[in-house]
């Protein structure tokens, strides 16, 4: 009798064992299968690649790094003393977890708020005055006003042909003689200027098929010819272009990428890529006087949504800073933006020397827009002939060997 209890125990205990074994390996096979059928479907920006794996690690900054080694190794905290805090592990969980940072409150309210993305982006380099509550804004204009059904009136038209300050043509130097390097566009051409249009005060009105952008790419072609360097500018009706194919609003850098691909194929010399925009911010936030001159200020915009686009924004942070040394305040600074509801890209990936500028707010006068191109135009020369010198010094360093 002793005997056969102490079998069927036996058994109870093996048949109890099998069963967990099997539930576990079940259990094992369910999330094997799951973790692969994920990591399969997800995009190949987002796979663990050393491409995403590097993309991660570029946002693990600088002053965390040291945090970390300062716990084990204290001496790393006495360089600078602000760093000797810990990160609190709270905010660094929720954050992994949430992807909501408790220190910048955009990270909750840009998924809660309508248009708050708007604000979203980071600010790489800020120029004076630049914080999240001044970021560049872009509005789309009303059906009737991007169909030209609907347009103000012209004023203020007289010498708006003079340029800046009429200086006389710059002898250059250097040149690039026939070749055209510069390549200036405009993937909303009809942004224009309050000033300009009669009765005009809403800035979502600020349109108009005539007097626009594409002025500005006038005057920054004839500054930077002056200074030796061939520009071209194309002035294709974009949003003609639109209107034509029953496109919307949101697809005005798709228009613009293949007429900026065309260019490309036709002229293999182009080694910039420049897309002139208008802010929709006011003038308290987009001038700035300097000698005594009114500037229309500058923001660099960079698509972060580019996998490459850190090339980019190298550009156009030397560019901030070679106008920060000569103009100081002009460049309101560069952003990088990736948020859902941006392009994200703004044709960028098309080259590493492609940038996109927003000239001046809604209520800039051309007078002070051209001083902005020249200066521009000053700094970019610069830039390029110093680009131009290390090139061929690296040629001529290669065929040595």
């Amino acid at each position: 009798m002793k005997n056969t209890r102490t079998s069927s125990t036996f058994l109870s205990v093996q048949g109890t064992s099998i069963l967990k074994i099997v539930a576990a390996l079940s259990l094992f096979m369910i999330l094997v299968f799951s973790i692969s059928g994920l990591l399969t479907s997800l995009k190949p920006q987002y796979r663990l690649m050393s491409s995403s794996v590097n993309q991660a690690t570029i946002n693990v900054n600088g002053e965390l790094l040291y945090q970390l080694m300062g716990w084990e190794n204290h001496n790393f905290l006495k360089v600078e003393k602000k760093w000797a805090a810990t990160p609190k592990l709270t905010s660094l969980v929720i954050k992994l977890a949430s992807n909501i940072n408790l220190n910048d409150p955009r990270s909750l309210l840009g998924r809660e708020l309508p248009g708050f993305f708007q604000f979203d982006g980071k600010i790489v380099v800020a120029g004076e005055g630049t914080n999240y509550t001044n970021m560049p804004i872009e509005s789309s204009p009303p059906i009737e006003i991007m169909k030209a059904e609907r347009e103000a009136a012209l004023q203020n038209l007289e010498g708006l042909e003079k340029g800046a300050d009429e200086k006389p043509p710059v002898a250059p130097g250097q040149t690039t003689g026939d070749r055209k390097v510069i390549y200036l566009y405009f993937s909303h051409n009809r942004e224009s200027y309050l000033p300009y249009l009669k009765g005009v005060t809403n800035s979502n009105l600020a349109y108009h098929s005539q007097i626009n952008v594409t002025k500005i790419g006038d005057q920054l072609k004839t500054s930077l010819e002056d200074r030796g360097i061939g520009t071209f500018v194309d002035k294709t009706d974009i949003q003609a272009n639109l209107n034509k194919k029953g496109w919307k609003f949101g697809k005005s850098y798709l228009e613009s990428r293949s007429v900026v691909q065309t260019a490309m194929s036709s002229n293999r010399d182009l080694q910039y890529l420049i897309d002139i925009h208008r802010d929709s911010q006011r003038k308290d936030k987009t001038t700035i006087t300097i000698n005594g001159k009114s500037y229309a200020r500058i923001f660099f915009i960079i698509g972060g949504k580019n996998p490459n686009y850190e090339k980019n924004q190298k550009l156009a942070t030397e560019l901030h800073n070679l106008l920060e040394k000569k103009y100081e305040g002009l460049s309101r600074g560069v952003q990088v933006k990736r948020d859902p509801d941006s392009n994200g890209v703004y044709n960028q990936n098309l080259s590493e020397n492609a940038i996109l500028i927003e000239f001046g707010g809604v209520d800039n006068t051309f007078e002070e827009l051209n001083r902005s191109a020249d200066a521009l135009a000053d700094v970019f020369s610069e830039y390029y002939w110093q680009a131009e010198k290390v090139n061929k010094d690296v040629d001529q360093s290669t065929k040595k060997q």
